[in-house]
């Protein structure tokens, strides 16, 4: 089973620095948010990067990057990081700390830049943040390994893999305030980038 956990936190870190920092990045940005008004004040997350359908804003493309990194509320900073924590890990031991990285943040950037083309289409002001798109790009990447490298998942795995996909779409769909076009926009964007990435790049068998 590739996504349970075994690692202490130093090895941990060390065989997973990229996850570590974007884990860190999270929770500083939670963290800032909460000493300068609150994680779930619309004003604060607009000022320190949230997407949103509002001129000028919504044409300021450091939005798509810096929104990956702002959660509203403790809940959307902790499931979000426990998918991270959790699941992540065997990407980057399989891809490489630098195609992982372009992975999980192009995944974001693309899920981000269909969710903001989706909201300068809407009549009322809307905004989003969350790191779910850059997840579900990790996800698309695993339903890639899933489907074409069956070799490189067991089937234990596959079927954690297909459960997670399976309750992501039903909640994406099923509870209000959820960001349905970022997931199956880093979804889609995840499993193309990583077929792109295998083709590329040479694997390192790990």
């Amino acid at each position: 089973m590739i996504f349970l956990r075994y690692e202490n936190w130093k090895g941990y870190i060390k065989y997973y620095p990229v996850t570590t920092l974007l884990l860190a990045a999270n929770v500083i940005m939670f963290m800032v948010l909460v000493f300068n008004g609150g994680s779930e004040n619309p004003y604060t997350l607009l000022k320190f990067g949230a997407l949103a359908n509002i001129p000028p804003l919504n044409e300021e493309v450091w939005r798509l990057f810096a929104s990956m990194f702002l959660h509203s509320g403790f809940s959307h900073l902790f499931f979000n990081c426990f998918a991270l924590l959790v699941f992540a890990p065997p990407l980057e031991r399989l891809l490489g700390w630098w195609k992982y990285a372009f992975l999980y943040v192009a995944s974001g950037f693309i899920g981000n830049l269909i969710t903001q083309g989706y909201y300068n289409n809407l009549s009322s002001p809307t905004y989003a943040v969350g790191a779910s798109g850059a997840i579900y790009g990790v996800y698309g990447a695993f339903l890639y390994i899933a489907i074409f490298q069956r070799n490189k998942m067991d089937e234990a795995s596959r079927k954690v893999m297909y459960t997670i996909l399976g309750f992501g779409i039903i909640f994406s769909l099923g509870v209000a305030n959820i960001n349905l076009v970022a997931h199956f926009g880093g979804l889609i964007a995840g499993f193309f980038i990583y077929g792109l990435l295998i083709r590329l790049f040479k694997q390192k068998h790990r």
